[in-house]
């Protein structure tokens, strides 16, 4: 699949990093060092414009090296872009952890994922069939 994309920072293209990574690495293009706080957010720009296809989404999901060893992660995570946004890709990133962490420009900060989905259409009806699973919600399985 070809996505057009327009690259206005100095970092290279979001990337796979491996040949079997479902995700692209997506860089950090900032003016100067962004500091995120303990339980701070921030908007982190790219610099990356992009152009998806009708019926795809782009999704951004944390690294897992970040968010394991510092505690950083995508705050909405996994966050859509939609096939009509036109704008620059940011990243929202949160800090969980208690020691402040730094982004430099072109810090991997993201993963994006290209993924198909559909449309859905409501169909109200008066009940729904049954199932295994039931009403069973929030941890109806237990932990063992």
């Amino acid at each position: 699949m070809k996505i057009k994309i327009v690259n206005t920072s100095n970092n290279p293209y979001p990337a796979y990093e491996t040949a079997s990574s479902a995700g692209m690495d997506i860089r950090a293009f900032i003016n100067e060092p962004v500091t995120i706080a303990p339980l701070q957010r921030q908007i982190i720009p790219t610099g990356i414009y992009i152009e998806i296809p009708d019926g795809y989404e782009v999704q951004i999901r944390p690294r897992s090296g970040l968010a394991a060893k510092s505690g950083i992660t995508v705050l909405n995570s996994p966050g859509t872009i939609d096939a009509d946004y036109r704008g620059e890709v940011r990243i929202i990133l949160v800090n969980l952890s208690d020691q402040q962490f730094v982004i430099n420009s072109g810090d991997r900060i993201a993963q994006m994922i290209v993924a198909r989905h559909e449309r859905a259409e409501w169909l109200e009806v008066e009940t729904l069939n049954s199932s295994e699973r039931g009403e069973g919600g929030f941890g109806h399985t237990g932990v063992k």
